[in-house]
Parts: structure tokens; sequence; C-alpha cells
């Protein structure tokens, strides 16, 4: 029998190999798939942040178009088809402005019966950011002005309580 040399790998404990075979990860593979991770997690994180924003933003521009409609709609009806510009309360921090001016087409062959105005409702608000959003709608009303000469329409009336605004059909 012979004696088994200490250089002979077959007997010796330590095997360089056997490291390889073993299964897990180092810590650099750990640290950098935390890594990757963190980052993919924050840009997920920011496009829902930008997502939630967009959706609000959406949400006021539809309600600063709905009451600029309105505000449109009342014109010839509880606002006088004059020249003029009116505005009211603000409405849930939607503030408002009417601006009806005449206007006169040009290149028509023929004379117009009826007077024509250019009707602006603007709608402006504060978006909570600090920055000033507009929305603004324009028409064309034919109309004629010595119609309203007999009715009373105040300057200083109270335009927030006209219909179709703040009775619940809002979005």
């Amino acid at each position: 029998m012979t004696n088994p040399s200490f250089s002979d790998s077959r007997y010796c404990t330590r095997h360089p190999h056997r490291s390889s075979a073993q299964g897990g990860f180092s810590l650099l593979e750990v640290v950098v798939a935390f890594a990757i991770l963190a980052l993919s997690l924050g840009l997920l994180i920011q496009l829902f942040s930008r997502a939630l924003n967009t959706t609000a933003l959406s949400g006021d521009y539809s309600r600063a178009a709905t009451l600029a409609q309105a505000r449109l709609d009342a014109v010839g009806v509880y606002v006088p088809l004059e020249p003029g510009s009116y505005s009211g309360e603000p409405e849930d921090g939607f503030s408002w402005q009417v601006f009806i001016e005449p206007y006169e087409p040009e290149g028509l062959p023929w004379e117009l019966p009826l007077d024509s105005f250019l009707v602006t409702s603007v709608v402006s608000w504060d978006d909570g950011g600090g920055k000033q959003r507009e929305t603004s709608l324009t028409t064309l009303r034919l109309g004629e002005t010595s119609a309203f000469a007999g009715l009373d329409f105040p300057r200083d009336r109270d335009l927030s309580v006209l219909p179709g605004v703040g009775d619940g059909l809002d979005p």
C-alpha cells in the first residue's frame, strides 16, 4: 500500500472547481440586480405620476370648455347680442369673460340682412402648479341689435347663475 501524497489533488479537501459547481449569486450580481430594479421602479412611478397629472389637466380643460360653451349659449338669451364684454364671479377656480364685437365679412357679393358678431368666451384657471391655463371658444352669431333695444339686460347682472352651469350637468 502506498502512502498518498498531499500533492495529489484526488485526496486534497480543497478543490478549486468545487465553488463553480455550487449555485448562488455573488454580491456584485445582487447589487447590480437591485440597482436595475430601483431604476425600473423609479421610471414606472414617474410614468404613473405624469399620467395622473395629464388626466387631471384633461379634466380641467373639459370643465373649462363646458363653462365656455355655456357662456356662449347665454349670448342672445341672457346676455344682449351687442358689442361689449361680460364677466362674472369665478366658479370653482375658473374665471371667465365673454367678448362680443361686430364682424364684417369680406368678399361677399351681397349684404347680410342681419348684423354679424364675433363672440369669444375665454376661461382661465390656475393649474395648481402656479401655471395659468386658458382656453377659448369663438363663434359667429347673426342677429339684430335693434331686436334687443326694448329688452332690459342690466350690465351688473350676476351671470354665474345662468342655466347649464353648475346645475349638476357638468362633468
